[in-house]
C-alpha cells in the first residue's frame, strides 16, 4: 500500500481519471443508444458534449467529485467492506450535489441522462479503486514498526516483545532530549530521571524525533506498525498518535499489559496487541459538535420556564442552594465542574454510588423522577465539557473506588462524557460498574451520529415515560 502523500496523489489521480473517463463513456453515442432502451428514464433527452462543453461537464464532475472524496485521500486501517462503504458514500454525496447544481455556467444544463450514466458508472468503480489500492503488498516479513511513547521500561518491554524490525522511536519532547553528541543517544530530561541505565536500550534504537515529527517519519521510514509506550495511555497526546496513525493507514499497536486501560482486541494472543479504538475523521466530530450545540440551545430555550420554576420550588422548600456543582472526570483524565439541580439535602452528597437516597428531599424525588435535575448539565453540553451522548461523567472521588472494582475503568475516558449514553439508556448504573463499564465501551466502539441519534431517541422515550409515571402517581 502506498503511504503518505503517495496515497494521497495516487488516489486523486486516481478518481479523476476515473471521472473523466466516465464523463467520455456517457458521451458516446452507442452508450445513448442503448440508454434508450432502458425502461422509466430511456426517455431523458441527450445533450452529447463536445470540445469546450465536454471540458466544462468533465471539469465540474471532477471538482464536485473530488470534493466530496476528500476524507478518502487518507490511508486508514479500514476493512475492505468498510472502505467500499465509506467510498460509496462519498460518491453518492458527489452526485447529489452535481444534481443540485443544474447549471455548470448558468447557460449550460447538465444533462439528467449524462448524470445517471456517470454516477452508474462511479458508484462502482470509485468503491473498486479505493479498495484496490488499499491493498498491502507482502513484503517477506511481517512488516516496520516505531516505538511512540515515554516510558523507558516500556519501551524495553515491547522490545523483547515484539517480534518484527523495530526502526526507531518517537517520543514527546518532555521526557528526552537529544544529546550534543549527535542523534539518536536521548537522555532523560530535567526532572524526567537521572540514570542512564534506564535508557539502555538506546545503544540500540534510534530515536528518530519528537511527535510533531511523527507525519514525516511514518512516511519517511514506510512505517506499517507503531507500538505504542506510553507512561500514561489515557491522555489527548496519546489519542493524537492514535489518529495519525490511522490517518497514515498504520496499525497502532500496544503491550497488552496495558489492556486495561486501552480498548484492544480480545481476539489476539500475542503481547503485543491492536488498539480498537478509532478515532472520528474531523467531519462527524463537526456534526457530532453541531448536534450537542444545537440540542443544548433548544433544550434550554424550551426548558427555561421548567427551569425557572425548579429553581423557585427548590429555594422555598427549605432556603438551600439551587444548584449543586460537582468536580467530574472528562475526556482524557481531565476534569470539568458539572451543574444540577440540588435533590438531596444540604451537605448530604455522599461519595459513594447509592449511598444519601435517604437524604433525598421531597422536591428532589420529583426532580430525580423527571430527570429535570439534569437539565443544568445543557450548559456544560454548550461549552463543550460535556456531548449529549457519551460515557455518563463520574465524580472525580467515586472515580477511585471505581478502579478500584474493576481494573479497565479508564477505557471510558476516550470519548467525552454524555448526558446520556447506552449505559444510562439501559439502566446500569455506577453501583454495578462492570455492566457499566461494558455498555461504555461497547459505546466506543460502536459510535457514530446515527447511533447517537438513536440512543438519544430511547432515552427521549424513557423520559417521557418516566414523567408520565410520576404524574400519574403524584
Amino acid at each position: 500500500m502506498a503511504s503518505g502523500w503517495r496515497y494521497r496523489i495516487v488516489s486523486v489521480v486516481g478518481v479523476f481519471a476515473l471521472i473523466v473517463a466516465a464523463v467520455t463513456v456517457a458521451n458516446h453515442p452507442l452508450v445513448h443508444s442503448g440508454f434508450r432502451l432502458v425502461p422509466v428514464v430511456g426517455h431523458l433527452p441527450f445533450d452529447p458534449a463536445e470540445g469546450r462543453e465536454f471540458l466544462i461537464e468533465a471539469g465540474t464532475t471532477a471538482v464536485v467529485v473530488l470534493l466530496a472524496l476528500a476524507p478518502l485521500y487518507k490511508p486508514r486501517p479500514h476493512r475492505i467492506l468498510d472502505v467500499s462503504m465509506f467510498a460509496l458514500k462519498r460518491t453518492l454525496v458527489g452526485l447529489f450535489a452535481l444534481a443540485t447544481i443544474g447549471y455548470f455556467d448558468y447557460t449550460y444544463r447538465l444533462p439528467r441522462a449524462t448524470l445517471l450514466i456517470v454516477g452508474s458508472l462511479l458508484v462502482v468503480a470509485i468503491p473498486t479503486w479505493f479498495v484496490t489500492i488499499r491493498s498491502r503488498p507482502a513484503r517477506g516479513e511481517s512488516g516496520r514498526a516505531i516505538i511512540v511513547g515515554d516510558d523507558p521500561n516500556e519501551i524495553d518491554r515491547i522490545l523483547a516483545a515484539i517480534d518484527i524490525p523495530v526502526f526507531g522511536y518517537v517520543s514527546p519532547p518532555s521526557p528526552y532530549v537529544v544529546d550534543q553528541a549527535g542523534p539518536g543517544q536521548p537522555q532523560l530530561a530535567d526532572g524526567a530521571g537521572s540514570t542512564a541505565d534506564s535508557l539502555t536500550y538506546t545503544m540500540d534504537l534510534e530515536c528518530l524525533g519528537g511527535l510533531s515529527r511523527l507525519d514525516d517519519i511514518l512516511v519517511e521510514h514506510d512505517i506499517d506498525v507503531a507500538v505504542f509506550a506510553f507512561d500514561e495511555t489515557d491522555r489527548e497526546e496519546f489519542f493524537g498518535v492514535l489518529a495519525t496513525c490511522h490517518e497514515h493507514g498504520v496499525d497502532a499497536k500496544i503491550h497488552r499489559d496495558k489492556a486495561d486501560s486501552v480498548l484492544v482486541d480480545d481476539d489476539q494472543v500475542e503481547e503485543i496487541v491492536d488498539i480498537d479504538v478509532e478515532p472520528w475523521d474531523w467531519q462527524e466530530r463537526v456534526v457530532k459538535r453541531v448536534f450537542d450545540v444545537v440540542f443544548a440551545v433548544a433544550g434550554l430555550v424550551i426548558g427555561l420556564p421548567l427551569m425557572v420554576a425548579a429553581a423557585v420550588i427548590i429555594k422555598l422548600e427549605d432556603g438551600g442552594i439551587i444548584f449543586y456543582t460537582q468536580e467530574r472526570t472528562a475526556e482524557f483524565g481531565g476534569t470539568f465542574t458539572v451543574y444540577k439541580f440540588r435533590s438531596m439535602k444540604p451537605e448530604s452528597e455522599q461519595a459513594e454510588p447509592g449511598v444519601g437516597h435517604g437524604r433525598i428531599t421531597r422536591v428532589g424525588h420529583v426532580l430525580r423522577r423527571t430527570h429535570l435535575d439534569e437539565l443544568p448539565q445543557l450548559w456544560s453540553i454548550l461549552v463543550g465539557d460535556m456531548s449529549v451522548v457519551g460515557p455518563r461523567a463520574v465524580w472525580i472521588d467515586e472515580e477511585h473506588l471505581l478502579e478500584q472494582d474493576v481494573d479497565a475503568w479508564r477505557q471510558r475516558w476516550f470519548v467525552r462524557p454524555g448526558l446520556t449514553g447506552l449505559a444510562q439508556i439501559n439502566d446500569a448504573a455506577s453501583s454495578e460498574p462492570t455492566q457499566k463499564l461494558r455498555y461504555d465501551v461497547e459505546y466506543i466502539q460502536r459510535q457514530s451520529f446515527w447511533f447517537d441519534l438513536q440512543i438519544v431517541i430511547r432515552q427521549i422515550w424513557k423520559v417521557i415515560g418516566d414523567v408520565t409515571e410520576t404524574l400519574v402517581h403524584s
